[in-house]
């Protein structure tokens, strides 16, 4: 079939499906394209959420593109409009306001929302989570000198928010059910780390204990302690949204399972982004990549497949966070070998590589932007490294490439 004249539905207007509409019109696609997104806003890139529009004198939304922009590029940019049918025989998907949009290929970037806990939301106080604009925009309203801001998970989001709350003379607790912070990342170094930093900030980090209940003055805990709050923010993890792909009979552990071209095992069905499962050679398994690059680059990689080009993705996971002015990289599966350091962390400057059977499978690189570019592409080449090597501080890291 030439598709560079069908019709195309992208479903979820955030960051992968704008960039993957963008895409299939830089791909020479000059059929109808609709963008169909549930916020009232124009497609716009998350890491802002808990980054800039929490610490930012005033706060000041990025859009992918602005109105005209959309114009300009001929798409159909449909917002505050929820996709709720979907039907595979008759290629059309239905909007809750009863429109319809008939299609000849269907991109799904329909994204995540978070896990909530109604065991919190029961109580007295109120409870914020973090997934949209008008989240944010409310979280920074509510993150005022003096609060007590109590964050339920210590991953990223978590320990990002941590990290701007102080910034903004919030008194800060952070509680984490595991053993350690960042258990997704799957590094005893980082963990470390991330604990003594946000410590050192005045952050009151409380590892191994789990919420029982909400309380008047704020969140009792499995040990019995009650943590006081004024302002909760849980982020504990999401979940896929997958209703319009389960309509269309479509299946996956975690998400929507697509191949290295972005396709389902349905013709000219499509997933991009967040809600997409793809395999992860450094993880050995099956996945979602809930990620800035991985939100990008699948997307636009799954727009030029879709546009007749053939394009493979196999990009490792990557991504950055910072926290008290630190960056902090983080490519491919940094707990699946053996942590090797490089440089100085207690000064904030170091870099970790994960080696398992002489590959390096994952790594990170705090203040240490030089030495991830090479990470990065380690983790691809899959080639075998020297540990000697690489545990030698006078060893450039990039030799490891060519050596």
């Amino acid at each position: 079939m030439n598709t560079s004249k069908t019709r195309v539905v992208i479903v979820g207007a955030g960051q992968a499906g704008g960039r993957a509409a963008e895409a299939l019109r830089a791909a020479g696609h000059t059929g109808p394209i609709t963008l169909i997104g549930e916020e009232v806003h124009l497609p716009y890139e998350r890491p802002q959420l808990s980054k800039a529009i929490l610490l930012d004198s005033e706060p000041n939304p990025a859009f992918i593109r602005n109105a005209n922009g959309w114009a300009e590029l001929d798409v159909k940019l449909s917002t505050s409009s929820r996709a709720v049918a979907a039907d595979v025989n008759r290629r059309e998907i239905g909007l809750k306001d009863g429109k319809t949009f008939a299609f000849d290929q269907l991109l799904l970037a329909t994204g995540t929302r978070p896990r909530r806990m109604p065991e919190l939301e029961r109580g007295p106080l109120p409870v914020n989570y973090l997934r949209c604009m008008d989240d944010a925009l409310a979280l920074r309203s509510a993150l005022q000198p003096g609060k007590n801001v109590v964050l339920v998970g210590g991953g990223v989001i978590g320990l990002e928010v941590a990290s701007a709350a102080i910034a903004r003379g919030c008194h800060v607790t952070v509680i984490e059910k595991a053993a350690t912070v960042l258990p997704q990342v799957g590094s005893a170094v980082l963990s470390r780390y991330a604990e003594t930093l946000h410590t050192a900030k005045g952050v009151c980090i409380r590892c191994g204990v789990s919420v029982k209940r909400a309380t008047a003055d704020g969140i009792e805990l499995s040990d019995g302690t009650v943590v006081l709050a004024d302002v909760i923010l849980v982020g504990i993890g999401v979940e896929a949204s997958v209703e319009i792909a389960q309509q269309l009979g479509l299946k996956g552990q975690q998400g929507i399972k697509v191949d290295t071209s972005g396709a389902t095992g349905i013709d000219g069905v499509y997933a991009a982004g967040d809600v997409a499962e793809q395999w992860s050679p450094c993880h050995g398994r099956w996945m979602r990549l809930e990620n800035w690059a991985n939100a990008q680059n699948q997307a636009i990689a799954t727009a030029k497949n879709m546009s007749g080009e053939t394009t493979v993705y196999e990009a490792p996971p990557w991504f950055w966070t910072d926290q008290h002015g630190i960056n902090i990289q983080i490519v491919g599966h940094p707990g699946a070998g053996e942590e090797i350091v490089r440089g100085d962390v207690a000064g904030g400057r170091f870099t970790t590589l994960s080696v398992r059977d002489g590959e390096v499978v994952g790594g990170i690189a705090a203040n240490t932007a030089r030495d991830m570019s090479v990470l990065r592409r380690l983790v691809v080449s899959r080639k075998r490294v020297s540990r000697d090597d690489l545990e030698n501080p006078h060893f450039e890291l990039k030799r490891s490439l060519v050596s």
